[in-house]
């Protein structure tokens, strides 16, 4: 496998961000903020301020097998609710119509039922590939084994938390950006923003590992300040019910909590935020008021448009979903040719309304589709 040096960019946070008073801070807790975690929060307002938005280079593979001919590939989707998943179907679809395959979708419905049957469905359908869009392979094991006898390749997306060949999980690669550093991030904005002062809640699915896995790393980054407080650790499953769910948490904390529930990270912006949000409207707060929300991925449009709105999100870690899309058919190329996977990972990204500009996707404008078509030998 091809090691490809890892890559963290990020846009910078205005020097106002990292400096000045938190909206809604007492003088109180603005003195204290200077008798906080004074380590943690110099090393995390190192980390925000130092990330930059460049117009990097592609530095993704340069080589590898011409286009395959007469491919199918299926996408199994833990739901195509969820922002993400959809995101990286359309960039497959696009990549496929471009290396002349085609793609079809099956919508796992975001249950455990719902993703097993559609995964084995994609077998019995014959497809050239597989790919496990956002769901943890361990739970559809017998599905992948028949996979793997039908020499069927498997590729997962966000499906573990590092990205390459996974082959405990039966996956000849799985796409994603590192999990850590996404995670890591997340929790490091926060505690720059909140100068080490205030209080988190973290929003998650533990029933889905790789979202667990994230949660747990960014409680782990929020602890190394001391003086921030972790209020609660929701635990809402992605899934029909979702919305009413995380409505109703939102509208308890601030009962609860008010003003001191401070920052929220979830590890699904458009899934949790978008709720919340509605929540918080109804409790009468506004946009830049208390919790300053996170999205740690994937980075939807809805997400944008909070953003440059100051609508109840302050940032967004995004994936680049139309990219990775582009490189889950890259790596089944590989599969076909019997090559190996390229190891290929993408860069992480930070959006904050100071350079969202006007786009609603992470988009990176380093020239992939060019090279990977190149690659193929397609035009």
């Amino acid at each position: 496998m091809i090691n490809f040096k890892k890559r963290i960019v990020a846009i910078s946070i205005t020097s106002a961000l990292v400096v000045a008073p938190l909206v809604g801070f007492t003088s109180s807790q603005a003195a204290n903020a200077a008798d906080s975690c004074p380590d943690a929060l110099a090393k995390a307002q190192k980390a925000v301020a130092a990330a930059t938005a460049v117009k990097a280079p592609w530095d993704g593979p340069k080589t590898g097998p011409k286009a395959a001919k007469k491919k199918t590939i299926i996408f199994v989707a833990q739901t195509m609710q969820n922002g993400g998943v959809a995101g990286a179907a359309d960039g497959v679809k696009a990549a496929a119509k471009a290396i002349g395959w085609k793609v079809r979708v099956l919508d796992g419905q975001g249950t455990a039922a719902g993703m097993a049957s559609a995964t084995q469905q994609a077998v019995t359908l014959k497809a050239d590939g597989i790919v496990i869009g956002g769901f943890d392979p361990a739970t559809v094991k017998a599905a992948i084994a028949n996979a793997k006898k039908a020499k069927i390749p498997v590729i997962g997306w966000h499906a573990a938390a590092t990205s390459g060949p996974q082959p405990s999980l039966g996956l000849f690669s799985n796409v994603t950006t590192l999990r850590s550093d996404v995670s890591k991030m997340s929790a490091d904005w926060v505690i720059a923003d909140s100068k080490g002062v205030g209080g988190v809640v973290i929003f998650t699915d533990s029933s889905i590992p790789f979202a667990e896995g994230k949660s747990q790393e960014i409680k782990a980054e929020v602890e190394t300040c001391a003086s921030l407080k972790l209020l609660e650790y929701a635990n809402i499953p992605i899934g029909d019910s979702i919305s009413t769910l995380v409505a109703a948490k939102t509208a308890a904390l601030v009962a609860q909590y008010g003003d001191k529930w401070t920052h929220s990270i979830s590890i699904n912006g458009g899934l949790y935020i978008t709720p919340m949000a509605a929540a918080l409207r109804a409790a009468g707060k506004k946009g830049t008021d208390f919790p300053h929300n996170v999205g740690a991925g994937d980075g939807s449009a809805d997400e944008y448009q909070r953003i440059t709105a100051g609508e109840f999100q302050s940032v967004t870690i995004p994936e680049p979903l139309t990219m990775q899309g582009w490189q889950i058919v890259d790596e089944f190329n590989r599969a076909f040719a019997g090559k190996k996977a390229s190891g290929y990972v993408p860069v992480v990204h930070l959006v904050t309304k100071a350079n969202a500009g006007t786009s609603t996707v992470w988009d990176p404008q380093n020239g992939y589709r060019t090279q990977y078509k190149k690659i193929w030998g397609v035009k």
